[in-house]
């Protein structure tokens, strides 16, 4: 068994880990971090759980949590989880950061673009990055995992096969994503409330969104060269799920057949599902881990418009979490997380 703690739980993306996690047969929780209902029940805060999966929820004691984990999660806001993180890696756990602060391999990018110092420059160099699909080889040996944004894995996975067989003009990558409101977290906001949201849908984050630079790290690297990328968020009035749209000129004749063998990398990833007609919608992969992408090639502009879809808290945070952890301790990729997706 490996011995999990959660840190931040009730938050949604921590509640959502241990949904999964109280599911995973090789998995044993053995602490549970909420700094605003240390010593409530978890039943207090979300009534689903309820008899044997009730459990007491704790506050911060860093030597107890490293005594008694294997692998701890944190599921904190950045800048807070890179202090926690630092102390955790201290003492030998290992560490899946669902914050972006480990995301980068330029503290400075994280800096420019989060507006804050960070706390944990010294393990920067030793933090990997978590896109499973991508990273696979690295996440197996990792002690510390920056688990990828939800908006960065829904557009990084389908765009890096057009990179590497270089069907794409690495210039004007228009990416234009909807996310449902629990990307925001569980906060009390007048902007996320039942009447701003509801029979409503807006865009956010224009050029300054903070996934933009995550993902033009990855494309970069993949191209061999600097990616600028033009990446607009959007609110949708559901609560999980997101779907992107993103649009590509194509280099030369590229031809249906010549995509579809580019995506043919992710032929024996179990969580990638490249559609051979039609596309994808988020009630195709709500509650599950899944990524579906679909495309359509515009022949009167030479453009390859791609639709990929996730469930934002589970392969977007949780799921992809528990899937790193799955890795880096020489389980089936897939355990705990043969989840079909909801549809209604």
């Amino acid at each position: 068994m490996i011995n999990v703690s959660i840190i931040g739980c009730t938050g949604y993306v921590g509640q959502e880990l241990l949904r999964i996690a109280l599911s995973h047969e090789k998995i044993n929780i053995t602490h549970l971090i909420s700094k605003s209902f240390a010593g409530q029940m978890l039943s207090k805060v979300y009534k689903n759980y309820f008899k044997d999966y009730d459990k007491k929820l704790e506050a911060m004691d860093i030597d107890l949590i490293c005594k008694d984990s294997d692998v701890v999660f944190t599921c904190l806001p950045h800048g807070t989880s890179a202090e926690v993180v630092l102390k955790l890696f201290d003492k030998g756990v290992k560490v899946i950061d669902l914050s972006g602060d480990f995301r980068y391999d330029d503290v400075n990018v994280y800096e420019q673009w989060y507006k804050t110092k960070h706390n944990a420059k010294e393990l920067i160099e030793k933090a990997v990055y978590g896109l499973s699909e991508v990273y696979e080889d690295k996440v197996k040996t990792a002690d510390l995992v920056g688990n990828p944004g939800c908006y960065t894995t829904c557009s990084i996975l389908p765009i890096l096969p057009l990179i590497n067989n270089k069907l794409i003009d690495f210039n004007n990558i228009i990416i234009d994503a909807k996310s449902g409101v629990s990307g925001a977290g569980r906060n009390e906001s007048l902007a996320l409330s039942f009447s701003e949201q509801h029979d409503n849908f807006k865009a956010y984050g224009l050029a300054t969104h903070r996934h933009t630079s995550e993902i033009e790290q990855e494309l970069s690297k993949a191209a061999g060269r600097q990616i600028a990328i033009s990446f607009t968020p959007h609110l949708l009035p559901i609560k999980r799920g997101i779907l992107a749209t993103t649009y590509c000129n194509l280099k030369g004749e590229v031809k249906r057949q010549d995509v579809i063998d580019a995506y043919k990398v992710y032929k024996d990833k179990p969580f990638i599902n490249v559609l051979n007609e039609g596309l994808p919608e988020i009630k195709h992969v709500a509650g599950s881990n899944n990524l579906i992408i679909g495309f359509k090639i515009d022949e009167r502009l030479n453009r390859i418009i791609v639709v990929s879809v996730i469930d934002n808290l589970v392969k977007g945070a949780a799921g992809q979490a528990i899937q790193n952890m799955n890795i880096m301790f020489g389980l089936k990729e897939t355990e705990g997380l043969n989840l079909v997706g909801w549809y209604l």
